[in-house]
């Protein structure tokens, strides 16, 4: 299945009391009724880069069959040192983020 993504930044944020690393992007889904996660993936490397697994939820509510952009983060608190992100779907690599922002 192929999948359309765009915006894809990973942040650092070294603001005293805000220590965080995040990295968010645009996921177009099939339908309003889909949510877009990001997880962390059980299976890592041993470098300063994390793998994150793009999952698309659906609801079993009514939502307008249209296709739609929405925004998608995963965010955890505390220092970090990463230096890269690869963002994958359904095993596949969908994106790899080595520009990573960081604010202080």
């Amino acid at each position: 299945m192929s999948i359309k993504t765009k915006d894809w930044t990973a942040q650092i944020d070294r603001m005293p009391g805000a220590a965080s690393f995040r990295t968010y992007g645009t996921v177009t889904v099939a339908h309003a009724g889909v949510t877009p996660k990001l997880e962390y993936m059980k299976l890592q490397d041993r470098s300063f880069n994390i793998r994150l697994e793009l999952k698309l939820e659906t609801s079993k509510e009514v939502s307008l069959q249209v296709v739609t952009e929405k925004p998608v983060e995963y965010k955890v608190m505390g220092n970090s040192n990463v230096t890269g992100v690869s963002i994958f779907y359904e095993g596949d690599l969908l994106h790899h983020i080595d520009n990573i922002m960081i604010t202080e």
